[in-house]
């Protein structure tokens, strides 16, 4: 089997059920691999039936995995269903996060440590679980966020708590190499989903559809195209964060 190809692969994909992790679980299923859609909570869990019910319509194969993951034991538990019921994991894809958007001066311990187990345990843990693991030469691909390239506040807590994941990566990256595994991280622009507006105002989000060079907010239909080029003929990129924003930020 072509490391290129992703017919039979088994790819784990954590935040699979809707926006752009149900994209990315209905696209890579469409191509013939086997899909492990994890979701969060019951709020998420008609999606996540959809998406399965999508896939299985069009003759793929998946199943659905719910699970807190800042519990590390749930994080465990998703990667051994997939390699129970799979055989193996060939590509693991983390897609979860959650944003603040409010000023330094008035967040709440509660909401530091929600926000960082969230985005920064939450991704450090999934990809300790992947090295351990996928099969050789697998991929790895995280989503953080273009604000990593951005100076502005109000998200601290969201920014911060993605910044360590460049790290988590390269470093990874380095030590899951010798196997051939690939480790990369994509920060899109903010993408036109329900998960970009529950934190922003009229005037903000006028504000964030201008600001790009290319015009317009990330569709998330322009960036799973890059999480499975990634997977597949990109994997001798690793150990980078690729801003896919059109011009939204830029180092």
């Amino acid at each position: 089997m072509s490391r290129n190809d992703l017919q039979g692969k088994v790819v784990l994909i954590a935040g699979g059920a809707k926006n752009l992790g149900g994209l990315l679980s209905k696209n890579i299923a469409a191509k013939g691999a086997r899909i492990a859609i994890h979701y969060n909570s019951t709020g998420t869990e008609a999606d996540a039936e959809k998406t399965l019910a999508e896939i299985q319509k069009a003759g793929g194969e998946a199943f659905l995995f719910q699970a807190d993951l800042t519990k590390i034991e749930s994080i465990k538990k998703l990667f051994e269903e997939a390699k129970t019921r799979f055989g193996g994991i060939d590509i693991a894809i983390n897609t979860v996060g959650r944003v603040l958007k409010k000023p330094f001066t008035e967040t709440t311990e509660e909401e530091y440590d929600s926000m960082f187990d969230i985005n920064s345990k939450v991704a450090y843990f999934f990809l300790q679980e992947a090295g351990k693991q996928l099969n050789d030469n697998g991929k790895i691909c995280t989503i953080v966020t273009s604000l990593l390239a951005a100076y502005t506040g109000l998200y601290s807590t969201y920014a911060g708590a993605k910044a360590p994941v460049e790290d988590f990566t390269r470093s990874a990256s380095k030590e899951f190499g010798a196997r051939g595994i690939s480790v990369n991280a994509i920060g899109p622009g903010p993408m036109d989903t329900p998960f970009f507006y529950g934190q922003e105002s009229a005037d903000a989000v006028a504000y964030h559809q201008s600001a790009s060079a290319l015009g317009g907010l990330t569709d998330i239909k322009d960036i799973a195209p890059l999480v499975e080029f990634l997977i597949t003929d990109g994997w001798w990129i690793t150990g980078q964060t690729i801003f896919a924003n059109g011009g939204y930020t830029t180092r």
